[in-house]
């Protein structure tokens, strides 16, 4: 799972090329930095009216998940291009979307799998 989304993530062409056209480069290809946050709130669902986190995992196996595919993806790309975000805080992050785009990478868990 994790080594699929990492290079799924690695190998997004979501930016333009020299000549303008659309989804022909990845961060690799740019030399962009990346900004890694977990966000368990896209999990949420709500419940009478208050947020349910239900959904998502929970806070100390999130935590070994996210620092592993941290470590793959400073490990598949440049480290010092790979930031991280507060696991488990909050925090203020501000940015300069270069979008409207948002694209989730997942992978199908199989039913098998320990």
């Amino acid at each position: 799972d994790l080594d699929y989304c990492c290079k799924r993530l690695l190998q997004a062409k979501l930016w333009e090329n020299e000549d303008g056209k659309p989804w022909r480069h990845g961060v690799k290809q740019k030399g962009y930095s990346l900004l890694l946050v977990s966000q368990f709130t896209l999990y949420g669902t709500l419940t009478r009216g208050k947020p349910n986190y239900e959904r998502a995992m929970k806070a100390v196996p999130a935590r070994e998940v996210y620092n592993q595919f941290l470590d793959m993806v400073k490990g598949g790309y440049d480290e010092d291009k790979v930031r991280d975000g507060a696991f488990g805080e909050m925090m203020d992050v501000a940015l300069v979307n270069d979008g409207p785009v948002t694209i989730v990478i997942e992978s199908e868990v199989q039913e098998n799998a320990v």
